[in-house]
């Protein structure tokens, strides 16, 4: 009956312990808002700035898990190359080191203070900023709730001589310690949540460092099994991220395993204070620390040779879905945040294929060139694939934890995708119109093709423009964007009233006017659909 108590208890415990580290790490998250977003945006090759970004993002999200899960995501999405994300996976081996030290300090007492301001600050206010600190100090408070909990159900253990028999049997036997810390990491999917559940056992006393040391290797190598997990089913490079993750991990253990034990523990005991349980909770945290923090900097120099080691692992050509997305990936949607900026890329590019398709399409027209028209069908096609698969992706986002702006832009982004999707569809219109010139072998006269280019360019430049609205939120350009529109309606009704007047001359016939018309219509549609998009930032 005491085990089966002691057991609730510490499931209980550790329970309270990964809601609060889950709430903290949202708080952190949601508070962070576009800074954490514009993070990655600024990774760049520099190796060292790859293990700083990885560092920040999960202290900020409190999961290396997730990072490594986020990296995955973006090698899938050709974002970063295997060389970039090996330093942001080193850095997030250091960055989830920060949960195990903090719980070390002696907040425990203090963890119905931070339950009730933190409580007080959710409940009693409507601002969302002080909301997101309200989570931050209720998970802090919660997270310490748990672990009290683990750590008093673990104290009879003390007394336990099954237990501390099985604890003595492990010492000098450590690869079985590294092996129950895999299993033990691999299950719960958090070496934050393992690290803690050691360092209950420190504070209550039935954990020696010896002993606590393999198994904490263990637990850095368990952790992997999240990314390898999330990397089924994507790209070979994106398995080659999680495998360069796992590979980091291994040859950080056997480096730990080939240093005497004794050598290992007096180095944690040099940086550690001694005397008492809480001690060795603390040397346990060092511990994880100081494993991660050698273990980048030993690799970092080789993270080429890491990745050539991986390749040869896992031969094969990079793949690369080019009708599909590139930015966003289901596995971005563990940090909304970054999912919506990384969302914001996609229709970016979205767009910036629908302009590519306007030019083909008028270049055909003009050149009455039968090989850019197939060129505009096919890039239709990926238009099409494009909206459906960030519309899909709008849905689940919008369901997700995001600040209130970030909603309201989620929903305008449904419409905007649409005003994409329309001037694609615009573009493969003027294509079918170049078919039928061809076709019939209309001839336009060289007057109504200056007049196609000229309200060509105006549309091409308020298009271009209400893209830029939308990459940088600029309402100066907004107010461009609509002088622009105002000026292609004008040019529409110009165009058509000397259209006119060259049919009544005979200039021109009615076949080339029906399809004249056609065109500056599908041009003055797009400036409408480019307004629309620039628009959104004004509402």
């Amino acid at each position: 009956m005491d085990t089966l108590f002691t057991i609730i208890n510490l499931l209980g415990g550790l329970g309270l312990f990964l809601y609060g580290m889950n709430m903290m790490g949202d708080g952190l998250e949601n508070a962070a808002g576009d800074k954490l977003k514009g993070i990655f945006d600024k990774l760049t090759s520099n190796p060292i700035k790859g293990v700083i970004t990885g560092t920040i993002v999960t202290a900020i999200i409190q999961s290396s898990s997730a990072t490594t899960v986020m990296v995955v995501g973006f090698v899938n999405a050709g974002l970063m190359n295997l060389y970039q994300a090996a330093a942001v996976i080193m850095g997030a081996n250091i960055g989830t080191t920060i949960t195990a030290q903090l719980i070390t300090f002696k907040f425990n007492n203090f963890a119905p203070i931070f339950l009730a301001i933190g409580a007080c600050m959710v409940l009693f206010t409507k601002k969302r900023k002080v909301k997101e600190i309200g989570n931050i100090v209720l998970g802090f408070g919660i997270l310490f709730l748990g672990l009290n909990l683990m750590s008093s159900s673990m104290a009879p253990l003390k007394e336990s001589d099954i237990f501390n028999n099985l604890i003595l049997s492990l010492e000098g036997r450590t690869i079985l310690g590294v092996l129950i810390g895999t299993i033990m990491t691999a299950v719960l999917q958090s070496s934050s949540a393992s690290t803690g559940i050691l360092v209950a056992l420190a504070q209550a006393g039935t954990l020696p460092l010896s002993v606590a040391i393999p198994i904490l290797l263990g637990n850095n190598i368990g952790t992997c099994v999240t990314a390898l997990i999330s990397s089924i089913g994507t790209s070979r490079t994106a398995k080659k991220a999680a495998l360069l993750h796992l590979t980091i991990k291994i040859i950080g253990t056997i480096i730990f395993l080939i240093i005497p034990m004794s050598i290992v523990t007096g180095m944690i005991l040099a940086i550690s204070p001694t005397g008492g349980d809480a001690a060795v909770a603390k040397q346990i945290a060092n511990a994880h620390t100081l494993f991660n923090v050698v273990n980048t900097i030993i690799l970092l120099p080789f993270i080429k040779h890491l990745v050539a080691f991986v390749n040869k692992l896992l031969p094969g050509e990079d793949e690369k879905d080019v009708a599909g997305l590139m930015y966003v990936d289901d596995r971005l949607l563990e940090t909304p945040a970054i999912a919506f900026g990384q969302t914001t890329n996609e229709i970016i590019r979205m767009a910036e294929k629908a302009r590519e398709n306007l030019e083909l399409s008028m270049t055909a027209f003009e050149n009455a060139d039968e090989q850019l028209i197939e060129k505009v069908y096919e890039n239709e096609k990926i238009i099409n694939i494009l909206n459906h698969d960030i519309t899909r992706f709008l849905v689940k986002l919008s369901n997700s934890e995001l600040s209130e702006e970030q909603k309201n832009c989620v929903g305008a982004y449904f419409h905007v995708v649409n005003d994409i999707e329309r001037i694609g569809d615009h573009a493969e219109n003027i294509a079918d119109l170049t078919s039928e010139r061809i076709s019939k072998e209309l001839q336009i006269s060289e007057e109504a093709l200056e007049e196609l280019k000229n309200m060509f360019k105006y549309t091409t430049n308020a298009l271009e423009m209400s893209i830029e609205c939308f990459k940088e939120y600029d309402n100066v350009k907004v107010e461009k964007v609509s002088e622009l529109e105002d000026r292609i309606d004008v040019l529409e009704k110009d165009l058509r009233m000397s259209h006119i007047r060259r049919l009544n001359s005979g200039k021109c016939d009615a076949v080339v006017g029906a399809v004249f018309l056609d065109l500056i219509s599908n041009l003055e549609r797009v400036g409408d659909h480019s307004m629309n998009i620039a628009g959104m930032i004004a509402n």
